[in-house]
């Protein structure tokens, strides 16, 4: 009796692991799973093009949204720069990936100055902005920081600012937020996961 219980153990055992060796591995995200957060979840701001956008203009491609301004010396044009780079490397997946800076920076980043700006980094990109009002709902709703820092004049101010980017899959849901300057490799590997 001892060894048919013995027996019948064995054979359960070895048929649950036969059947996790037929489960598909689950690819793991390389930048941080916000995956249920519940915030980040929309946003009202005009593109450079002067069209009123929202996070569901985007839904069927991922969208990988920056905060940043135009004049900021060395976070936002790296970030940029390396989402181009991202985008070159996803070939003809980089067509179902929305990449939208948007400026922390609206005294400064006009329609007409993110119109030049934005697009020279990737025609396919979009800088959006929003008045001041507008500009701290989305940051608040986004929890990104920004903060002015005076200059030697009223004009040279920079912004601190949060440094990441957030990444939403093609059904409009939060799920990564990138570290900055990682290389575009893990971004890439990461937005091809959630455009399968």
């Amino acid at each position: 009796m001892k060894i048919l219980k013995l027996l019948t153990g064995m054979l359960l055992a070895l048929s649950l692991l036969g059947l996790t060796a037929c489960m598909p591995v689950q690819e793991k995200f390389t930048n941080t799973d916000l995956t249920g957060l519940d915030y980040a979840k929309d946003f009202a701001l005009t593109d450079h093009n002067g069209k009123p956008r929202t996070l569901a203009d985007f839904k069927g491609k991922a969208v990988v949204i920056f905060f940043g301004y135009t004049q900021c010396p060395d976070v936002c044009p790296t970030t940029m720069a390396e989402m181009a780079s991202v985008m070159k490397l996803l070939g003809p997946d980089a067509d179902k990936v929305q990449v939208l800076f948007v400026t922390l920076d609206p005294e400064r980043d006009t329609q007409a100055l993110l119109a030049s700006y934005v697009p020279n980094f990737d025609k396919r990109f979009l800088g959006l902005y929003g008045d001041p009002a507008a500009t701290a709902r989305v940051a608040k709703e986004f929890k990104v920081f920004y903060q002015k820092v005076a200059g030697k004049t009223p004009g040279s101010y920079t912004v601190d600012h949060t440094a990441g980017s957030y990444v939403f899959d093609p059904q409009g849901r939060i799920r990564l937020f990138l570290r900055h300057a990682q290389g575009p490799e893990p971004v890439v590997h990461d937005l091809k996961i959630l455009l399968k």
